[in-house]
């Protein structure tokens, strides 16, 4: 607007200047109405010309109420030729503009409208050519960003340059990968006096924001990932943008069901039109990295895999020579394998977040994928944690063996195998250490597997007796046996007479046919008590 007002050659008379937002603004158009009330034909960002003819006889109220409803319309000035209807502005009308901020400016009658609409239209081409030749500008610098040896990279900090704005890449496990200047969000925040962003998508609309929580983290990066994560979860293409103490645009990246980032940009009054063109182009060529990134992640997972089976099957040094070459020394012993199986939807993430913390954790975790699930090799101390993680996050059902040395790893890994098995039958999220297993002892282990129907028979008769006469035939002997066929400690557990325990016992052995007086006998009943519980 001020732009505008400054043409000499319109010898502009400025009454009222305004505020400084409008005097600001970019002017969008010049439009010419008399209309008592113009506002249905204009909009936002528009000069409305006037020669005045509806304040004839207009009283002081009208004035006012007519310049309420252009700042409401989003006029950004008004000018008054004079000398056309009437010489001079009227006063009702320069002390309304003053009341509301809206720029008030005589136009003289030797400048006709035409002269300051066409003036306008010169500018904004001007200001579109323009905009247009930095957007090119700024897509031929990325695209030579992308020729460098780290690409993604060297597009991100472009991008942020080019922007102005803080840049991030948050991966596909809610992460932030990546950031453009580091550590830039929060400096961007503390100093930010930029008006905002417009989301933008071709793809995908936009959605809203959900509302910040009272009491939000001071740090404006945790309302990004939160709202980053939110996005990966719904699985699809779609845009947000969060207030972080600042707008930040989010977009997603990948196509839908195969998501594999977040694109956060940060606040920038770049982000118009041409601005958004040039988003995305950077989405496209990070789209494209990430991809072939994939393509990478997927062979080097092939190599891991192969090397978890070469140490499982004892060709320890070979493994450990090609591991150190490609990521880093193995995990120092004692170590723990685990088996991690999470359902299929979630298996490319967790490889992801798997890779993540072997970088971060620089050589104390090795994994590979062996059929449906993922072979863990994890330091000790570290295991726990681990487990804790990915059951939390994927609803993994893992397995955990004893700390082993490597010349113990292939019995680990049947002992993970082992705790695994249990942990899928308890369902999903379920952490099963062996020692557990182990603890029950060898029956309890023989009688999960296919002894079930087996014990249901045995059982049967005193179950079928219990449930026909009220008694307690199946507590009595599970109590029995648990106090080694004891019959005064099984009376006092039951809280019953010694003689009733016997009578009990020699009921049950009526009825399943049995001498229990045998090691044998007992053993097998417990047995089948342990599969059926």
């Amino acid at each position: 607007m001020q732009t505008l007002l400054n043409r000499r050659e319109l010898a502009l008379d400025v009454l009222v200047p305004g505020d400084p937002d409008r005097l600001e603004a970019p002017v969008r158009w010049a439009h010419s109405s008399d209309l008592p009330d113009p506002t249905p034909f204009l909009g936002a960002g528009q000069v409305l010309l006037t020669t005045g003819t509806q304040f004839d006889g207009a009283s002081d109220a009208f004035a006012t109420e007519y310049v309420a409803r252009l700042v409401a319309a989003g006029v950004v000035g008004l000018g008054f030729g004079t000398e056309v209807i009437r010489a001079g502005t009227p006063e009702p009308l320069v002390a309304a503009c003053g009341a509301h901020g809206l720029p008030l400016f005589e136009v003289p009658y030797r400048t006709p409208f035409i002269a300051i609409a066409r003036l306008v239209a010169d500018l904004v081409a001007e200001d579109t050519y323009a905009r247009q030749a930095w957007a090119l500008a700024a897509q031929r610098a990325i695209s030579l960003a992308a020729l460098r040896p780290d690409g993604l990279s060297a597009i991100l900090a472009e991008l942020s340059q080019q922007l102005g704005a803080w840049v991030g890449l948050i991966d596909a496990g809610g992460a932030l990968d990546r950031e453009f200047p580091p550590g830039g969000l929060g400096a961007s925040v503390a100093g930010s006096g930029a008006s905002g962003s417009v989301p933008f998508s071709r793809d995908a609309p936009p959605e809203p924001a959900p509302d910040a929580a009272p009491g939000a983290a001071a740090d404006p990066l945790d309302a990004v990932l939160a709202a980053a994560r939110d996005l990966l979860r719904r699985g699809r293409r779609a845009s947000r943008s969060v207030d972080a103490g600042e707008p930040v645009t989010l977009q997603t990246l990948g196509s839908g069901g195969s998501l594999r980032g977040v694109l956060a940009i940060g606040d920038s009054p770049e982000l118009d039109d041409a601005g958004r063109e040039v988003v995305t182009a950077v989405l496209a060529l990070a789209g494209l990295a990430l991809e072939q990134h994939r393509d990478l992640d997927r062979a080097r997972g092939h190599l891991r895999s192969g090397l978890v089976r070469s140490i499982l099957a004892g060709d320890l040094d070979l493994a450990a020579q090609v591991a150190a070459e490609m990521w880093g020394p193995l995990p120092a012993a004692p170590v723990r394998v685990a088996v991690v199986e999470a359902a299929a939807e979630h298996a490319d993430r967790l490889a992801e977040r798997l890779e993540l913390r072997a970088d971060a954790r620089g050589g104390r975790l090795f994994f590979g994928r062996i059929a449906d699930g993922f072979t863990v090799l994890v330091e000790d101390a570290d295991a726990t944690d681990l487990a804790a993680d990915l059951a939390a996050e994927f609803d993994a059902a893992i397995g955990l063996s004893d700390p082993v040395g490597y010349d113990r790893i292939a019995p680990a890994h049947e002992q993970a195998l082992r705790a695994h098995e249990r942990a899928v039958e308890a369902g999903p999220g379920t952490i099963v250490r062996f020692e557990e297993v182990s603890r029950q002892g060898v029956l309890a282990f023989l009688a999960r597997t296919d002894a079930r129907a087996v014990a249901l028979a045995t059982l049967d008769p005193l179950v079928a007796h219990d449930a026909a006469n009220g008694t307690a035939l199946v507590p009595t002997v599970r109590t029995w046996l648990a106090c080694g066929g004891q019959f005064d400690r099984a009376a006092q557990e039951l809280g019953v007479h010694r003689h009733t325990v016997r009578a009990r016992i020699a009921l049950a052995e009526r009825l399943l046919g049995r001498d229990l007086s045998g090691f044998h006998a007992k053993a097998d009943l417990w047995a089948a008590l342990l599969a059926v519980d």
